[in-house]
């Protein structure tokens, strides 16, 4: 398995128990959608290896869990490894929502300007995420919110927007 078929789910954070148990971080909007999972890919040495869940208890973002024949002097060695899944488990989203990995390379219209380029990239910054823009060689930053996105057409792979009056033009100027 490829970081690049799975997608992040969070951080293992801390010893629970002497008996092995560790805290996980989640970071995702809702965490009991990973109740049932059988396992996770944690990053070891750039490689993802697989390791199967005997038990888990979620509590808000945190989950404490036991993971398959492994000790507790092994479980430490965890502490502080990314965590990952296979981008097929990710909660199938509908409408105007989306994740930043699936948006890229599409088009985005305007309703102003028409066709401003195809999204290469997500910026994620602390305050807002912006789309970076690809227009014919020059960077056009969008800020992800909702009353910018009007239409995600995912079979077309088309974005339709309502950008802000005049921010494209601070680009292609």
């Amino acid at each position: 398995m490829n970081i690049s078929d799975c997608f992040y789910l969070g951080k293992v954070v801390k010893p629970f128990s002497y008996k092995g148990e560790l805290v996980l971080y989640f970071d995702v909007d809702q965490p009991e959608e990973y109740l049932d999972i059988e396992g996770v890919f944690i990053e070891i040495n750039t490689r993802l290896v697989f390791y199967p869940i005997l038990s888990i208890r979620i509590n808000g973002n945190k989950a404490t869990v036991r993971f398959e024949n492994i000790n507790e002097a092994d479980s430490l060695k965890l502490i502080g490894k990314n965590l990952y899944l296979p981008l097929d488990l990710l909660p199938k989203l509908e409408g105007n929502k989306f994740y930043f990995h699936e948006i890229i390379g599409f088009k985005v219209i305007d309703n102003e300007r028409g066709d401003i380029g195809e999204i290469e990239s997500v910026i994620e910054y602390p305050a807002q995420p912006l789309f970076s823009i690809n227009f014919k060689g020059k960077e056009i930053l969008i800020p992800i919110i909702d009353s910018v996105i009007e239409k995600v057409d995912r079979e077309s792979k088309l974005m339709y927007i309502n950008a802000p009056v005049g921010l494209i033009d601070l680009y292609l100027s």
